[in-house]
């Protein structure tokens, strides 16, 4: 079934299905929470596009991001009003203290979509879309980005990705002002994790139909996996320490896997450049 048009004029976008549940974005979450563009920002409002059927992870967005930076703003955008408006009841609640988020939690709802409407025209620090270009075709992306990326301050980014239900399994783009991705990120749960190509299942649309022979994205899955094939002579000292034995590996191969510092967390970075689709 194809997905549901945005019924109301201005308001630029497609109904998403509104998946969510608890806990699926913290990777995401802890990721912009140390991010330069957030530490420094003059204005730290944050928007969340697309949030879904429940106000959760916008809560959760926030909650975490507060203790980065105790300033804060979380602003979350929807297009379908009925989901605004559950999103204000649940805000109530969360301001009545009869929840586990903080009364004042520095959040708040409205209805938009990528034309990213904000009060008095202010403009995002961080803008994350997630699971939320799925259901486009290829050819709508970067006229999404593009939308989005318009709206963001101009040291802005705009974290563009997709993750499995549980949030064991995520990916995204980091993408600048000028709607151009720098960097694709991986972010794995390692604990029974059977081979890190699992990521394909979940790229951002820009790259999922391009997890073929021949394309970059493919080079760089099929030499994660080998990679950990061979080092599974270090499993018995956890997951963990296999993934990283499997990253020195494919940094001392030449491969830019950078952010040493996050492979802990399961977590790999790489420039754009290095999977920027042939076709």
């Amino acid at each position: 079934m194809p997905p549901e048009k945005a019924p109301a004029r201005g308001v630029v976008g497609q109904i998403t299905r509104g998946t969510t549940n608890t806990n699926r974005l913290r990777r995401i979450d802890r990721w912009i929470a140390r991010h330069p563009v957030l530490r420094r920002a003059a204005d730290p409002f944050v928007i969340d596009l697309g949030y879904g059927a429940s106000a959760v992870t916008v809560l959760e967005l926030e909650q975490r991001l507060r203790r980065a930076r105790p300033d804060v703003e979380v602003h979350g955008l929807e297009i379908d009003p009925a989901r605004v408006e559950r999103a204000r009841t649940q805000l109530a609640e969360v301001r009545a203290g009869s929840t586990s988020f903080a009364p004042d939690a520095h959040v708040s709802f409205a209805r938009g979509g990528f034309e990213v409407p904000t009060p008095t025209g202010r403009r995002p620090a961080v803008l994350r879309a997630f699971n939320v270009l799925r259901q486009y075709d290829e050819s709508e992306v970067r006229g999404a980005w593009s939308r989005m990326s318009a709206r963001l301050d101009a040291d802005g980014i705009l974290v563009e990705g997709t993750c499995d239900e549980l949030g064991r399994v995520c990916t995204w783009l980091e993408i600048g002002h000028d709607a151009e991705p720098r960097t694709l990120t991986i972010s794995l749960r390692l604990a029974g994790l059977a081979a890190p190509s699992i990521a394909a299942e979940r790229l951002p649309k820009a790259l999922i139909h391009h997890n073929v022979p021949g394309e970059p994205v493919h080079a760089l899955l099929r030499a994660l996996d080998d990679e950990w094939t061979r080092a599974v002579g270090t499993a018995s000292f956890g997951p963990v320490h296999r993934w990283r034995t499997t990253l020195d590996a494919l940094h001392t191969a030449g491969w830019p896997v950078g952010g040493r510092s996050r492979w802990r967390l399961g977590e790999l970075t790489v420039p754009w450049s290095l999977v920027t689709p042939a076709h």
